[in-house]
């Protein structure tokens, strides 16, 4: 499951994986994003949250979240990966080359400061 909150004042969609990811989580997700985007423009910055990544339950699942990266990383100025996962790290050094956003990796612990980041 994805819990997905969006803060309008900041801009800002925290994403929390609770357990394997599934293909309706990104839509889901699209579904409350994209109304923001399209009367704003933007989505000053998404936040990944989770201590460890959980993976997806399918490859449908996979496919889901690389079709919602492909669909929205032109409306996404920030992203910032807040786990203590080898794969926020990674995310941070790859995803540059695949990715419009600005990507950086924060610790678990560094929530507050990876939302400063983003506000920036």
């Amino acid at each position: 499951m994805l819990n997905v909150t969006l803060d309008k004042e900041t801009g800002i969609a925290l994403l929390e994986p609770h357990g394997a990811l599934i293909q309706s989580d990104f839509e889901n997700a699209a579904r409350l994003i994209d109304p923001y985007v399209e009367a704003t423009g933007k989505l000053n910055g998404l936040i990944i949250y989770t201590e460890k990544f959980p993976g997806w339950d399918s490859f449908a699942a996979l496919v889901s979240h690389l079709k919602f990266v492909k669909n929205h990383q032109h409306e996404i100025k920030k992203v910032a990966f807040v786990t203590d996962s080898a794969l926020g790290n990674m995310a941070e050094h790859m995803g540059k080359h695949f990715i419009a956003a600005e990507i950086k990796h924060f610790d678990f612990q560094a929530l507050e400061a990876a939302k400063r980041w983003v506000c920036k």
